[in-house]
Formats: structure tokens, C-alpha cells, sequence
């Protein structure tokens, strides 16, 4: 089941050919020639770190000799209290389960098992942040203090509020922003509301009149209409 739920994952990807939860602050083309044209800069302690992921943009702050903090879900914690497992790279099945079970640690990881083979962009968020960043090392501090089990929601406190909150002060993400404007451009789309009335009227069809599906069949779709 989990090995079906991470190839419907993957493949979710590509179907759409663009990452719903990957940060708009750069274009792909952009980001790609930026890395063409300029030679890798040294990192610095305290730099933010981002890499793209299948459907997002994951998050990291470099704490120097090689060594990034980032917060990111893990099952694993749950499991077992043997820290040679946790310490592992982090497969997608385990990071699946992490985001379900809302399970996630922050978690200092050699820059290359953080990259995971992606190009690795540094401190480009700087760019569409309106408050100044702090101190490069008051940011590793911070990261360092955080290390350990982390409170942790896909919309509400993932790996780019970490990132944030440690160099800026306040924790935001626009990954979470672009979800949800998305979100509510599918809801207020008039279309979603006759989908929905048709998707009620097929199960009514289907598996009778019953208040498990002649609930849904009419609040659904008022919910959407209202909303819209």
C-alpha cells in the first residue's frame, strides 16, 4: 500500500509537469541558468539552503563543516529509539508516513545526503523577503537550538517555516501560500460546484439513497456555492 501510495505520489508529478508546492520565487528556467552562470559560492554558516523535491522545494540552513539542520517528517522516530536507524538517510516511504502520522524531527545531515543529487540554490529567498535577514550565525544558532522533535503540519509548519523563522523571525511559507491560493481558486470556480453535484447524484445512482450519500450530494455543492 505505501510503495502504491509513493508511485501515485511520483507520478502526480509528472503529470502535471509543475510543482504545486514548490516556491514561486524563482522560475525553474531561472533558477537553472543561475546555476549555469555563476560558479558555486562557498556556504557560509547560516546560509539557507533549498533543493527541489518530487512536489516541493525542501528547506535547510547550513551550520558549516559540511552540515545542514532541516526539519523534515520521519515515521522512524515512532518506531524505534535506535539512533543509527534514525540517523539513515530518509527514504520517501518513511517520509510519507512522517507527513501522516504529522511525525517530523530537525535533523543535521551531511550537505550531500540533504542535496539527494539536486542542484542546491543558497539564500535566494532573501530575495522576496521584505525583512532583513539576521546575523549568519544568530540564524545556525537558532537552527541549533531547534534540533530535536518538531511540531509539524504540511501547511502550517514545515521545513520553509523553519528556514524563515531562523533567519528572519518570523516563520512563513510561500509554498503554503501558493497551496492555498490555488485552493481557493478551485473553490471559487463554479465548475467545482456542478462536479461535485454530478459526483453526488452518480454515488445516490449507485448506492441508493442513504444519509451517507445524500448528505454529501446537497451539502457539498451548497458548501462550494457559498464559498464561490
Amino acid at each position: 500500500m505505501l510503495q502504491l501510495l509513493t508511485f501515485l505520489v511520483e507520478k502526480f508529478s509528472l503529470l502535471f509537469k509543475f510543482k504545486l508546492f514548490e516556491s514561486s520565487w524563482l522560475e525553474s528556467e531561472q533558477r537553472e541558468r543561475a546555476v549555469e552562470r555563476a560558479p558555486p559560492a562557498p556556504l557560509r554558516r547560516g546560509d539557507v539552503l533549498e533543493v527541489p523535491r518530487s512536489l516541493f522545494t525542501h528547506f535547510g540552513i547550513y551550520l558549516g563543516d559540511n552540515k545542514v539542520a532541516h526539519l523534515i517528517p520521519d515515521i522512524l522516530p515512532v518506531l524505534t529509539s535506535n539512533n543509527k536507524l534514525i540517523s539513515s538517510v530518509i527514504t520517501n516511504e518513511r517520509l510519507i508516513l512522517g507527513c501522516i502520522y504529522r511525525c517530523a524531527t530537525v535533523r543535521v545531515d551531511t550537505l550531500e545526503d540533504f542535496a539527494y543529487g539536486a542542484n542546491i540554490l543558497v539564500n535566494h529567498v532573501d530575495k522576496m523577503m521584505t525583512t532583513p535577514p539576521l546575523p549568519n550565525d544568530t540564524v545556525a544558532k537558532r537552527a541549533e537550538k531547534l534540533i530535536g522533535a518538531f511540531p509539524y503540519s504540511l501547511l502550517w509548519s514545515n521545513c520553509e517555516h523553519f528556514v524563515t523563522y531562523c533567519r528572519y523571525g518570523a516563520a512563513r511559507s510561500r509554498q503554503t501560500e501558493q497551496f492555498c491560493e490555488c485552493l481557493k481558486s478551485v473553490i471559487r470556480d463554479q465548475r467545482t460546484v456542478i462536479v461535485s453535484g454530478l459526483l453526488g447524484m452518480i454515488s445516490v445512482v449507485y448506492f441508493g439513497m442513504a444519509p451517507s450519500t445524500t448528505l454529501p450530494t446537497v451539502l457539498i455543492p451548497f458548501t462550494l456555492w457559498m464559498a464561490g
